[in-house]
Parts: C-alpha cells; structure tokens; sequence
C-alpha cells in the first residue's frame, strides 16, 4: 500500500523514543514525520507550527463567517447600548 509522507525528515518511533528533543531539531522547524513499520503513524511539530497553523485555521474559519454574513442587512447599533 502507498504512503504519502508529507514531510522532508522522517524518523521511526524508536529514534522518538531514544531522542525526543534531537527528532524534533532534525526537522530544523519543520515537520518530522514519525514512522511505525515505515508507515507514518503521526507528524511532530515544533510549538511554534502548530501555533501558526492553529492561527490559520482560525483566520480561515473567521473568514467564513464573514463570507456568509456579507449580504446579510445591517443592523443598527447604539454604541451606549452595547
């Protein structure tokens, strides 16, 4: 069966598993792809990917919203009753 890896590093569960912190550094930033029986069982990310791609998604799902709501009709607001 095929297996896309989406990641430039690889390393098996066993190399985690010896050297958590040195997986992580040899992605230098960027994913490191985790392998169980040259399958890839999960992605390791450094805090700050996940922090942007956690960011993006947000910007992502906000933009949605406002998509859906551009033709809706406005409503007026009092800024004291707010």
């Amino acid at each position: 069966m095929a297996n896309i890896i989406l990641s430039e590093t690889t390393a098996s569960i066993s190399e985690l598993k010896k050297n958590p912190m040195g997986t992580v550094a040899a992605g230098e930033g960027a994913p490191v792809a985790i392998l169980n029986r040259n399958q890839t069982a999960f992605y390791c990310i450094p805090p700050k990917v996940y922090e942007a791609l956690i960011d993006r998604l947000e910007d992502i799902e906000l933009n949605a919203i406002a998509d859906a709501r551009k033709d809706q009709p406005e409503i007026p607001v009092k800024l004291d009753e707010l």
